[in-house]
């Protein structure tokens, strides 16, 4: 394998002509044969960096992913591209399973996502060895850390794998894993060489705010009047503050859900898709949302209350702006949630770690520092430069050269050689004649009583800002010691600058807001009206082809498209995001949306060219039932079946909906026509149907039937449809037992 080749598949699948950085490095990685870990933010292009090697490699890549709601979205969206996937996890009926089990068997996929639980099942290695495995992917691999925020027990046996397949290359993944997570992920896969690849996790689309957490409904109604139209996600801390907000946010007339782990099963599945689909644009949420969401157009994400630590935020603001376009994040913050959540996580394990974590996030959002050096700097990013896009930069606090005083804070960790925490370091530069500072010597340094000018809370302020900075950090394993980051030399060695904040010289938060409004007004907007009508375009074909809108093209390619205005194949093809499938199965509906709106410049065709993209259905119809001629329609359908065609395929084909299709092949059977029948419904549905038919009272209907199977099976799996072909089945095989 060559970069050549990953640079052609790039272009094939996904229309893009370049990799982001470290991506190609982490393919040829893996052409190599060689293990690796990857850190890359949400929304970085972590997925590239094994769907690439998946199509271009001999054998299949095996993701394991703990996200099961998020696997039909990953293969639908692969499926889109022209790339060979399917899953194997819990949710799945014997045949649909057995399917999977047999396209492996022969070589056809691509790429095979199992759950952890499914991957260490019994029996499963020797099925993979059936065939020949390219590379392991593991998907959001901070749960196999005991320092990770979200724990999975199975994830802590996944060393298996490079036991039993030494000669496979392991490609760990996560978005959110700090220093110690890190080291924990290689050692428990039991890859403790593996190469580490981190990815910068600057995301310049997004804007990072922090407001006082007074009347934070009424500022996030004023907030969603500057942002109509778009998706987002509010992340509450409590089942009953997702409701109330949802209700709230409905009374001032926006599409919006509650969403959390109370809800059934039904309600919380349907929440999801309709946010996916863009039906519902707004979700209240309790973080058991957002790990399933593959959704590259969520706008902004708001923190009704402050999250327990830095690795939870940046994941959950990461949801937003996934396309590349920009996205606005949130955050209220008052010291009462502060208090809440330090009583929740006392009584927790690791308390300590945890409570030093959470105080790493209040720092956060009481800094007068640039917000996203803070962010970066915690994930061992050395940045130096103020980002230009949060409050702080909008609106910078008065600051004051503080190299004399960093260089004495630097300088006590250095002395006491990286062995004291904040509160003794503080003790011995303020010069205390605490009998355990004696004792050890410390006195005698230096630096000691080198700031006695200061008090211990101004101190400790100081230090907050040297640690956001990124010149020092917390060694959360060895008993919160202070130690020095790589940029800590530069201001001991080689005379670089450090500018503090002044803490009495704080603005108003209320002008701030003002001003940030005045300027969003002000501002002129990105998107005109050509990206409204390819917006609605694309939701008329999301509509009809049953996929989230997204995974046509994302907002950002169609940010592109409105600006370059393609309206030839060619021009089409070098928009970011076209690849040759989308281009083949999209490219003219968007191309003559595009004429369209040329030619009217002044006129507001959205509408029109939504009813046009709704009427590709019958227009479908109208060529179908002319290539039919006298044949009648249900043996059309059943030719097409026969001929390899699935049943979404025909109906689209012929531009009618599934069940009029599954009604066409009833009738087909019940004339005596040889096909598999059985094989179209799903798994036990025959025993479940039988059983149901035999227990309802005659005359009640398929209704009952239906009822009746979602009570004693599950709910939802067997529609009108299935009992239409059921009872062509039974036409021909009827029961010669009783039940």
């Amino acid at each position: 394998m060559d970069s050549p080749q990953a640079l052609a598949a790039l272009k094939k699948y996904f229309g893009y002509d370049d990799f982001r950085p470290l991506q190609l490095s982490i393919v040829e990685h893996v052409y190599a044969g060689r293990d690796g870990i990857v850190l890359m933010p949400t929304g970085g292009g972590k997925s590239m960096c094994f769907q690439i090697p998946a199509v271009t490699m001999p054998g299949t890549a095996v993701v394991v992913s703990p996200l099961i709601s998020l696997m039909k979205d990953q293969v639908d969206g692969l499926h889109a591209v022209g790339i060979r996937a399917a899953f194997l996890n819990s949710t799945q009926r014997g045949s649909e399973a057995h399917n999977v089990e047999q396209a492996y068997e022969n070589g056809e996929l691509h790429l095979l996502y199992v759950s952890p639980e499914k991957l260490l099942s019994p029996g499963f290695f020797t099925f993979l060895r059936r065939r020949r495995v390219c590379l392991f992917a593991i998907d959001e691999a901070h749960c196999i850390s005991a320092w990770g925020h979200d724990f999975r027990p199975e994830y802590t046996r996944l060393r298996q794998l490079k036991q039993a397949f030494p000669d496979v290359p392991v490609l760990a993944l996560t978005a959110t894993a700090d220093r110690l997570t890190r080291r924990d992920m290689a050692e428990q896969l039991g890859i403790p060489d593996a190469k580490q690849f981190i990815a910068s996790f600057n995301r310049p689309n997004l804007s990072l705010e922090v407001r006082p957490g007074q009347k934070r409904r009424e500022q996030i109604v004023r907030f969603l009047r500057d942002r109509p139209n778009q998706a987002g996600i509010v992340y509450c801390l409590s089942r009953k503050q997702t409701e109330q907000l949802s209700e709230k946010l409905r009374e001032a007339g926006y599409k919006s859900e509650a969403y959390h782990a109370g809800l059934s099963a039904e309600k919380r599945a349907k929440v999801q898709s309709d946010f996916i689909r863009d039906k519902t644009l707004i979700v209240c949420a309790t973080i058991a949302f957002g790990m399933g969401i593959d959704k590259s157009n969520v706008r902004w994400v708001i923190h009704y209350t402050m999250p327990k630590n830095l690795e939870n935020y940046y994941q959950e603001i990461g949801r937003a702006g996934r396309d590349g376009a920009s996205a606005d994040t949130l955050l209220f913050y008052s010291y009462n949630d502060y208090t809440t959540l330090k009583d929740m996580i006392s009584g927790s394990g690791n308390a300590d770690i945890q409570l030093a974590k959470l105080d790493r996030m209040k720092e956060y959002a009481e800094s007068l520092a640039c917000r996203r050096r803070i962010l970066l700097n915690y994930f061992s990013e050395d940045h130096g430069e103020d980002c230009g896009n949060c409050d702080v930069c909008a609106n910078p606090p008065e600051r004051f050269d503080g190299t004399v005083l960093a260089q004495k804070a630097l300088s006590a960790v250095a002395r006491l050689r990286e062995s004291t925490g904040l509160g003794l370091t503080i003790d011995i530069l303020r010069g205390s004649g605490r009998k355990d500072i004696l004792a050890n010597g410390y006195d005698r340094i230096k630096t000691y009583g080198a700031g006695r000018d200061l008090s211990t809370y101004d101190w400790n302020q100081y230090f907050g800002q040297l640690i956001s900075l990124g010149y020092l950090y917390v060694a959360h394993e060895d008993f919160n010691k202070l130690r020095l980051a790589p940029a800590a030399r530069r201001v001991l060695f080689d005379g670089e600058g450090v500018e503090l904040v002044k803490f009495q010289t704080i603005r108003d938060r209320k002008k701030q807001e003002e001003s940030r409004t005045a300027k969003r007004a002000a501002a002129p907007r990105s998107r005109n009206s050509l990206f409204d009508v390819l917006r609605e375009v694309r939701r008329a074909l999301a509509r009809e082809a049953s996929i989230p809108p997204y995974l046509i093209f994302s907002d950002k390619t169609l940010e592109e498209m409105a600006a370059a205005e393609p309206t030839t194949e060619l021009a089409m093809s070098r928009i970011n995001g076209v690849g040759e499938v989308k281009l083949a199965r999209f490219g003219d509906h968007f191309m003559q949306a595009i004429r369209q709106f040329e030619g009217e410049s002044d006129a507001a065709p959205a509408s029109a060219v939504k009813a046009r993209a709704g009427d590709v259905r019958k227009k479908r119809r109208a060529e179908d039932r002319e290539r039919q001629g006298d044949t009648p329609s249900h043996l059309v359908s059943l030719a097409a079946l026969q001929a390899g065609d699935t049943v979404k395929a025909i109906a689209t084909n012929r531009g009618v909906k599934k069940a009029t299709i599954y009604s066409h092949l009833a009738k087909a059977y019940q004339e005596g026509h040889e096909f598999a029948i059985e094989k179209l419904l799903p798994a036990d549905t025959m025993d479940w149907i039988d059983e149901a038919s035999a227990s309802v009272p005659d005359g009640e209907g398929r209704k009952a039937v239906l009822a009746y199977i979602a009570e004693h099976y599950r709910e939802g799996v067997v529609h009108y449809h299935h009992l239409e072909l059921m009872e062509a089945f039974r036409h021909r095989h009827p029961l010669t037992t009783p039940i």
